[in-house]
């Protein structure tokens, strides 16, 4: 199995607008390797957390990573739109949560995960290997027109509708590079740069619609605000337009009064601002940690707190 190495993208930005209280209790809630998780500890001595990943993997490797902070750590293996149950569960009052989103380095690197396409491997692509469908089950027994969808929508791919043909066409599709070869050919003959580009889009597409992301992204944001305490932060890091425009939406929607229609004349609504917006522009990697972890350079990091 590849070893869990990920560096953490953004790190001292996301403990800075954490703000780090003593005895403050935060969730990591997409725990990894453990590397967020392990500055936040060390920023107090007395602050505990709640690190949540979906995938036993990290969980196990975040283990490792922490275990020289003992209790001041609990560990739950669970999709962070469980949040809600998790934070029902405890009832307590939560000082900060951080979610660095999109896939680890490691579950890249994991040749049997399904997510890359630099060896053959199966079409897995689920966070949670031990329940949901997997890639290959989507790709060969969807229709047409929700494979278009799909990678319209989650792989914003101009030429989806090229490649759901070629899929339908070439099915039963097997393993990452059987997958990958399909949408090599099925667009227009272009540069090899091209090509892997639309490819990436595709498999990006894919792995967002067997893990739920996107709907699962909303529903913890929504939960995350409810749960926090007055002054307590939230910090989001994402990797791609999809992920970072429901990011400053909810944070933008949940920073004001009114949420009506412009121009209905009256407000009906009753919707009452939760947020203040602390970062106006999303914060990006300096050049210094994009040329010592390449993956920092899509990052964008907002950062909001509880009115």
């Amino acid at each position: 199995m590849t070893s869990f190495a990920h560096v953490p993208v953004l790190l001292k930005e996301s403990i800075s607008f954490l703000n780090i209280k003593p005895g403050g209790i935060y969730i990591d809630a997409t725990l990894g390797g453990g590397g967020h998780a392990k500055a936040i500890l060390e920023a107090s001595k007395t602050a505990k957390l709640i690190g949540i990943d979906q995938d036993a993997e990290a969980i196990e490797a975040a283990k490792q990573t922490l275990k020289g902070f003992g209790d001041r750590v609990e560990y739950v293996q669970a999709n962070f739109s469980d949040l809600r149950t998790i934070f029902d569960e405890r009832r307590t009052k939560i000082d900060g949560i951080l979610f660095d989103l999109g896939v680890s380095s490691y579950q890249i690197d994991a040749s049997d995960r399904g997510f890359s396409f630099r060896e053959d491997a199966p079409l897995d692509m689920r966070m949670d290997r031990s329940k949901g469908q997997t890639a290959e089950e989507m790709i060969n027994t969807l229709d047409i027109v929700e494979l278009e969808r799909i990678i319209l929508e989650f792989g914003e791919e101009r030429f989806f509708k090229r490649i759901a043909s070629a899929i339908v066409r070439n099915r039963p599709v097997k393993g990452t590079l059987g997958l990958a070869n399909i949408i090599k050919h099925a667009i227009p003959k272009t540069s090899p740069q091209f090509a892997t580009k639309s490819i990436a889009r595709v498999f990006q597409a894919f792995r967002i619609a067997v893990n739920k992301e996107l709907d699962s992204l909303k529903t913890a944001l929504q939960d995350s605000i409810d749960m926090l305490s007055p002054g307590g932060r939230i910090v989001v890091i994402s990797y791609h337009s999809l992920e970072d425009r429901i990011v400053k939406n909810i944070f933008k929607g949940e920073s004001i009064d009114c949420i009506c229609p412009p121009r209905q004349p009256q407000c009906t609504c009753d919707h009452k601002k939760k947020l203040t917006i602390i970062t106006r522009k999303p914060v990006i990697a300096d050049p210094e940690e994009v040329e010592v972890n390449p993956r920092a350079r899509s990052g964008k990091l907002r950062a909001a707190e509880r009115i």
